[in-house]
C-alpha cells in the first residue's frame, strides 16, 4: 500500500493509517542517539536492540499523540540502524511527513527529497514531491511580504503535476499552484496600488500591466484594468485608458469593476473602445480573436 495514501492529515483531516495497535506496550519518553528507552514500566535495553519494525511502529505512535517530532527522530534512527531495508524506505517518507507536521519545513523537504532521489520509481515517490511542494506553500505568508517561497512553491507543484499527473495529488497540486499563482498577482497589485496613491502613475501602470499579461486568469485582473483606466487618465493618455475600459466591459462586465470604470470615462466624456496601437491594443486584438482570457 502507498504510505502517501495514509496521510490525509495533510487536508486537515484525521490521520489515518497509522498502526498505533503493537504500539501499545511503548511508554512515550524523549531518547537521543543510543539512549534506551522505557518500556512496559522496566528500564529497556538500547535503541539497537529494537527490530526497525518496532522502531517504526514508535514513530508511529509518537506521530499518532500529537508528538511530531519525536516520530521523526525515530524515524530516522531506523534509517541510521537499518539502512537500504524497506523499513528504511517506509521510515524516509513518513520522517518527511512527521517533520511536516512538526512544521519543521526545511527538513521535512530534505527528507522528501531525499526519498525522491534514493527511490525516484517508487509509488511514494509522488507523494515525497507533493510534500516538498507544500514545504513551500505551506510558509507562503501575507502578500505584503517576500515572495521568494510562493514561487518556489509554484516549481515544485508544477513538477507534481507535470511528473505525476495520474497521481492522486496532482489535483490538489493544480488547486493550490492556483492559488500560489494568484497570490503573486495579488503582490503586484499591492504595489501598484501603492505607486497609484503616491502619484508615481508610471510605476503603477508597469505593475499593472504585469497582472494583465502574465497573470490574466487569476482574480486580479478586472481590478488591475480599472486601475490601468485611473492610471492612463491620471497622465492624459486617453487612448490607452478607454483601450484598458474596453477590454474590462468584453471580459467583466458585469463587474463593480466597470461599473465604476465606465463612470470614470463617462465623466471625461470618453467612452469604452479599442484606439490606438498601445500593448493594450493588441491584447484586444488577441482578446477578439479568442486568444486572450
Amino acid at each position: 500500500m502507498s504510505m502517501g495514501k495514509a496521510f490525509k492529515t495533510i487536508f486537515g483531516t484525521a490521520l489515518i493509517g497509522l498502526t498505533v495497535a503493537g504500539c501499545s506496550d511503548f511508554k512515550a519518553r524523549p531518547f537521543a542517539n543510543n539512549e534506551s528507552f522505557v518500556e512496559g514500566g522496566q528500564t529497556g535495553e538500547p535503541l539497537e536492540n529494537f527490530t526497525a519494525e518496532q522502531i517504526y511502529q514508535r514513530g508511529e505512535y509518537e506521530l499518532a499523540n500529537k508528538k511530531p517530532e519525536k516520530a521523526a527522530t525515530y524515524f530516522g534512527e531506523i534509517e541510521r540502524l537499518y539502512p537500504y531495508s524497506e523499513w528504511a524506505k517506509r521510515a524516509l517518507i513518513m520522517q518527511a511527513f512527521a517533520f511536516h507536521q512538526d512544521k519543521d519545513y526545511e527538513n521535512s523537504r530534505a527528507s522528501a527529497q531525499r526519498y525522491i532521489d534514493f527511490y525516484p520509481a517508487d509509488e511514494d515517490a509522488a507523494y515525497a514531491q507533493y510534500l516538498l511542494a507544500l514545504s513551500y506553500y505551506d510558509q507562503i505568508d501575507d502578500v505584503g511580504r517576500d515572495q521568494g517561497l510562493t514561487f518556489q512553491a509554484l516549481q515544485a507543484l508544477r513538477t507534481v503535476i507535470e511528473r505525476y499527473p495520474d497521481s492522486e495529488y496532482a489535483e490538489s497540486a493544480i488547486l493550490q499552484f492556483d492559488l500560489a499563482f494568484d497570490h503573486l498577482a495579488g503582490k503586484e497589485m499591492e504595489v501598484g496600488r501603492y505607486y497609484l496613491k503616491q502619484g508615481h502613475y508610471t510605476s503603477a501602470i508597469n505593475r499593472f500591466r504585469v497582472v494583465v499579461e502574465d497573470f490574466q486568469t487569476t482574480t486580479h485582473t478586472a481590478e488591475a484594468l480599472h486601475r490601468l483606466v485611473e492610471s492612463y487618465l491620471s497622465l492624459g493618455l486617453t487612448d490607452e485608458a478607454q483601450t484598458a475600459g474596453a477590454i474590462l466591459g468584453y471580459n467583466y462586465q458585469g463587474s463593480e469593476w466597470y461599473a465604476d470604470t465606465y463612470k470614470l470615462l463617462t465623466d471625461a466624456g470618453l467612452k469604452p473602445e479599442a484606439k490606438g496601437d498601445s500593448w493594450l491594443a493588441k491584447i484586444y486584438r488577441q482578446m477578439i480573436k479568442g486568444e486572450w482570457l
